[in-house]
Formats: C-alpha cells, structure tokens, sequence
C-alpha cells in the first residue's frame, strides 16, 4: 500500500540521490506543510543550513494574501539572504513535491530576487 506521504518520501529520495549542495552552490530545500512552507540552502558537503526562510517569519507572516503569494514572498526573503551572504546560484530541490503552485511560487520569487537555478 503507498500512501500519499511514502511516494513523495520515494520521489525526494530519489532526487537527493542526484542532487548535492556546496558551499559555492547550495541546494535550496523546500518543506511544504499544510498550513506553511519552509525553504533552506543547503550546504551537504558540511552537513550545514547557511540561510532559512519560512511563511511564518514576522514580516510575511504579517502580510495578506494567499498561501502561493505568501510562498513569493518566502523564496524573494530567502534569495535576499542569499545575497547578503554572496550567493548567486542554488540547485533547486523540490522535495518529491510536483513543481507546481506554492512550491513554484517559491523558485520563482527567489529567482525575482536574482537568485539563479
């Protein structure tokens, strides 16, 4: 029996195996729940997170809207991170979610903010 959870779980193992962050390309991880959505770059090579941004940080989270506008935002606040510590390109790693509404909402707020994958 394969539950909707087991086969996103197979997807997202499946892209890890090809998909790897380093310091000078991270990977950018996105966790979609229910309610929010959370976006990490990722350093694999150290095992380490070098920026994170989610829908419930203050400032979006004051914000109205949709949850796909708020998934805009989240990926504009993570590139702007990104930024800050001089970082221009990211592999994209969906996460076994379809790159489609919030999870494309993210890509494309943090390529807006000039962030490249």
């Amino acid at each position: 029996m394969s539950t909707k959870v087991n086969r996103r779980q197979k997807i997202r193992y499946r892209i890890r195996k090809k998909v790897v962050g380093v310091a000078q390309k991270p990977r950018l991880s996105v966790f979609r729940s229910n309610s929010d959505i959370y976006v990490q770059l990722i350093d694999d090579t150290n095992g380490v997170t070098l920026a994170a941004a989610s829908s419930r940080d203050k400032d979006i989270k004051a914000q109205k809207g949709t949850k796909s506008e708020k998934s805009k935002l989240v990926g504009a606040a993570l590139a702007t991170k990104a930024k800050s510590l001089g970082i221009e390109t990211c592999i994209f790693d969906r996460g076994g979610y379809l790159y489609h509404g919030r999870v494309k909402s993210v890509a494309d707020g943090a390529r807006e903010a000039g962030l490249q994958f």
